[in-house]
């Protein structure tokens, strides 16, 4: 068994290691700031990129021309798209809560959820009402305590409540779990999309939304969750992504970009995207999966005001 060896350095003795591995560092005391509030191993995968084996052994080198503001701009360019995913998954959270509570409480009343008969597999059903139950037993919010002075007997509140209550990850499970596929088709129709294809990206939505929320690199990593590609529905919408790099993020932000211009035709995410893209030449799109001559397809020139 190998032992684990390496000391803790001071952000002095990590600007020196830097140095000594090749990176360029115009202003040390502004180094040792960021280092003093960004931990080195959080920027080192910024770095990693550029790191490759010396001839002195050293497999932590830094090739020619790297420096450290380099690095910083890479960092704070994951910060800004994270924050712009933030933006667009919480649009299409409140969207997805909305759809289901309407269709479901519409079709078969108020406390749809409350019934096994309309979800497919059994022990989800209970899982999912289970956590939901907990949570509103809990919740501190105005709407929950209401509901629980009003209405005591009541396990939950009515679906357009509990769908309040509901993380991204339970609404996905919720949707998932529908017995009946003209229910998630029904949700999926006001966006034009075959129901697989919305509950695939729920689903895949949930991981991309924890990285985000948990302040992950997001910008070349390669998704553990795969989302299923629109088919021929709508048309046109499949020609956009690139299938070729299923696991990176550029299928997920087209699939943002074509939900938002349908949830709040109104944003400008799509033209703040693009724009931080633009404005950071140091970051290759390529290591997020687009496409050569992504900028000219259709999905990205639908512009709003």
């Amino acid at each position: 068994m190998n032992q684990y060896c390496k000391p803790a350095l001071t952000t002095d003795q990590q600007v020196d290691l830097l140095i000594r591995r090749g990176m360029r560092i115009a202003d040390r005391a502004q180094a040792q700031q960021h280092l003093t509030h960004i931990s080195y191993y959080r920027l080192r995968a910024y770095w990693l990129p550029f790191e490759q084996a010396a001839a002195n052994g050293d497999d932590h080198a830094f090739t020619a021309g790297v420096d450290f503001a380099t690095v910083l701009t890479m960092y704070d360019f994951d910060r800004e798209l994270r924050l712009l995913l933030i933006d667009a998954i919480e649009r299409v959270e409140i969207s997805l809560r909305t759809r289901l509570a309407n269709v479901l409480t519409l079709h078969y009343g108020p406390f749809a959820h409350e019934d096994r008969n309309h979800f497919a597999k059994a022990h989800l059903w209970h899982q999912s009402r289970q956590e939901l139950t907990k949570e509103y037993a809990r919740s501190r919010e105005t709407f929950a305590e209401h509901y629980r002075g009003q209405y005591p007997q009541l396990p939950s509140p009515p679906l357009w409540v509990a769908c309040e209550l509901m993380t991204l990850g339970h609404l996905s499970r919720w949707l998932q779990n529908l017995r009946i596929p003209k229910d998630r088709q029904t949700i999926a129709d006001a966006y034009g999309l075959d129901e697989k294809v919305l509950v695939s990206f729920a689903h895949h939505l949930t991981i991309v939304r924890n990285h985000c929320a948990h302040h992950g690199r997001v910008w070349n990593r390669k998704l553990s969750l795969k989302m299923q590609i629109p088919g021929k529905k709508p048309a046109g919408l499949s020609a956009q992504f690139n299938p070729a790099q299923d696991r990176r993020l550029y299928n997920t932000l087209t699939m943002l970009a074509y939900l938002m211009s349908v949830i709040s035709p109104a944003s400008t995410w799509r033209g703040r995207l693009k724009a931080l893209i633009q404005a950071t030449a140091q970051i290759d799109v390529v290591d997020m999966g687009f496409p050569v001559g992504w900028e000219q397809m259709s999905i990205w020139q639908l512009e709003t005001a």
